[in-house]
């Protein structure tokens, strides 16, 4: 049925518009009690097997919805009676901005991908944090990560005021917090991905968090797939001397290689970071070799090509303790996570484990 509908209007329609449309009956249906509960009944079946403890928090299951869908979070109830495990909002950034002009956001459709070039478009660090302030939190408040990064018109050499302006606003409401600096789209925002840089940058937002709140927020960062391996052997080092809680691998990509969509279309499009399928293979890589680094002394959150529960579960045996997905969900729809949650607790099973803790980090390294 949603494959009917998505050929019908929304391949047809600008992908962003069909994004606010989509999140509109999303939200709205979130919004009416007992439309929720059978929805989340339906959608979101929990299996008790799936429950997993990652960053010292205690979740429904291991795989949660990525950074982008929701940048203000205004949704996060709707996601989680969709039947994500756990939502990270954002990006959100000190200031509040539109974004780069538009179209900013293409399907590939051939290739089960995406490429945006939003520019971290939201409204603003304070505006969310009064947003998630008024929250009511029960036992059923579904785990929320908090995605941070530059306002675009900030100077390099101010990029750490700009973050810690958004981790004094949102620490003390973020089950955890990721500092992004691999978004491809604000220009300069990868080179702070250096380790010179990115060390002490860490560093004082981790303090800022301590500051702000005596709980422990857990801290991590995001990286992208397009760094040399050395690169990310030098990042995972410095993360554990900083005694980071995890590494969130990957962001988007800036290559075009082994597309199925014409080049003059590529060409088009131009400028953005690619997700969806294409990133699988890189993607994969990246988290084998964080996990041979850090020795499952940080927290792995893999993302990035994951489509089928098949997909979920290969991250999870190669050392992903929690897993995300995005550019699926556009493709597949609402009943995607239905099929994740049966798929893992399946392999779960055929696996002789009994929790997903068990399974991280199995597979015979080739």
């Amino acid at each position: 049925m949603y494959k009917l509908l998505f050929n019908l209007l929304f391949k047809k329609m600008d992908p962003e518009k069909a994004h606010h449309l989509a999140f509109f009956w999303i939200r709205l249906a979130a919004s009416v009690p007992g439309l929720r509960s059978l929805i989340r009944l339906v959608l979101a079946p929990r299996d008790p097997r799936l429950r997993t403890a990652a960053l010292g928090l205690d979740l429904p299951g291991p795989f949660g919805l990525g950074a982008g869908f929701d940048k203000n979070g205004i949704g996060i109830d709707g996601l989680s009676m969709l039947g994500f495990d756990f939502v990270e909002i954002g990006t959100v950034t000190g200031e509040p901005q539109p974004g780069n002009p538009e179209p900013r956001l293409f399907r590939l459709v051939e290739d089960r991908a995406l490429i945006n070039r939003m520019g971290f478009n939201n409204q603003g660090s304070a505006r969310v944090a009064a947003r998630l302030a008024a929250r009511p939190h029960t036992s059923s408040t579904p785990v929320i990560g908090v995605n941070i990064g530059k306002t675009k018109v900030v100077d390099e050499a101010d990029a750490t005021a700009d973050y810690l302006k958004s981790t004094e606003r949102l620490a003390k409401y973020a089950d955890y917090l990721v500092v992004n600096v691999s978004s491809p789209n604000t220009p300069g925002l990868r080179n702070l991905q250096a380790v010179k840089v990115l060390g002490p940058l860490l560093w004082d937002v981790r303090k800022k968090a301590d500051e702000v709140t005596t709980r422990h927020v857990p801290l991590l960062v995001k990286i992208a797939p397009d760094l040399a391996d050395e690169d990310i052997d030098e990042i995972a080092d410095m993360a554990m001397h900083l005694e980071l809680d995890g590494i969130i691998c990957t962001n988007t990509t800036i290559g075009r290689d082994g597309l199925q969509e014409p080049a003059s279309r590529i060409e088009e499009i131009g400028a953005g970071g690619l997700s969806g399928a294409p990133l699988k293979e890189r993607s994969l890589e990246v988290l084998q070799r964080l996990r041979a680094r850090t020795e499952g002394r940080l927290a792995l959150i893999s993302v990035g090509g994951i489509e089928t529960a098949e997909d979920a579960w290969q991250r999870i045996v190669h050392g992903a303790d929690l897993v995300q997905g995005y550019s699926a969900f556009i493709y597949e729809g609402p009943f995607w996570m239905r099929r994740m949650h049966k798929g893992l607790s399946a392999r779960l099973r055929a696996s002789g484990y009994r929790t997903i803790a068990d399974a991280v980090g199995t597979a015979k390294a080739s």
